[in-house]
């Protein structure tokens, strides 16, 4: 009898204690709960701790309450100039109203797949209007706040809130890599090929004013120089015609002297009778002087 008092005692203490343990449960501090019953929305505890529900007709459903990340595969997108460019966004969001986010999308992974289309989408309009030179910009920042606007009129649909949307990521397709890369080159060709032709035609100005500053000086010195020259001779003359007339003779002396100066230099071989009028100051001019 005792023995199955003790036996009955036991399984009292094992049913009690399996209750116990599916009546309480523990929300952590950062986790936020639902309690359903047969699918229905009973309570939601937002505080941490230690609750209770009805073992087998009721279940929690946990949510996050941290700062969660969404990161939906990138896509293809065309921008205002049809130019199609790879984009990689993201977004960071938090569960506030767990409620609602259960209602919508019952999990996180359903969160993912529909808000992630709805980012997708809201990042397509916004890159519709802008050019790829925009994301390298500052206009960069404007296309960024038409994404969050265009996110954050979603947000309360879903029980959440949008912290953050980011593009991690842009690409070119291959074959529009290709096609941008041509388009540059050609530019970059052009552009090459209009500097030269502005080289060439400055080259050509400033040779050309060169030309022009230079025929002008050589003719101010020519002139200049013509100056000089008819004026020294001017004023040789004047000083042989002072000579010529105080001293004929010794004027024609000086002159015959000039002429054997320029006449006998080293290396010259003339042949003239000694008696020539060339060489009359040689024997005449001592004679003279006695």
């Amino acid at each position: 009898m005792n023995s199955g008092k003790l036996l009955a005692f036991g399984i009292f203490v094992l049913v009690g204690a399996v209750a116990l343990t599916g009546t309480l449960f523990t929300v952590h501090q950062t986790q936020q709960a639902i309690v359903l019953q047969l699918g229905e929305t009973k309570r939601v505890i937002i505080e941490p701790g230690l609750h209770y529900k009805i073992p087998l007709l009721q279940n929690v459903i946990y949510y996050d309450n941290r700062v969660l990340d969404l990161d939906p595969p990138s896509q293809e997108m065309p921008l205002v100039n049809q130019l199609r460019i790879i984009v990689d966004a993201f977004a960071r969001y938090k569960i506030v109203d767990p409620l609602k986010f259960y209602q919508a999308v019952r999990t996180e992974n359903g969160f993912r797949d529909r808000f992630g289309t709805i980012l997708n989408g809201s990042v397509r309009d916004a890159l519709g209007q802008a050019e790829l030179a925009d994301l390298l910009t500052k206009k960069r920042v404007e296309v960024m706040q038409e994404i969050d606007r265009g996110v954050s009129r979603r947000e309360a649909e879903f029980g959440i809130e949008v912290v953050d949307v980011r593009i991690g990521r842009t690409d070119l397709p291959p074959e529009t890599s290709q096609s941008v890369y041509n388009r540059m080159r050609s530019d970059r060709i052009a552009q090459a090929s209009l500097l030269r032709g502005q080289g060439q035609e400055t080259k050509a100005r400033i040779e050309a004013e060169a030309d022009r500053e230079r025929t002008i000086i050589l003719a101010d010195a020519r002139r200049e120089a013509q100056i000089q020259l008819g004026q020294g001779e001017a004023e040789s003359r004047q000083i042989l015609n002072e000579v010529h007339g105080k001293d004929p003779e010794f004027y024609a002396f000086m002159r015959s002297m000039e002429a054997y100066r320029g006449s006998l230099n080293e290396g010259t071989t003339m042949i003239l009778n000694p008696e020539s009028e060339f060489f009359r100051f040689f024997d005449a001019l001592p004679a003279s002087r006695n």
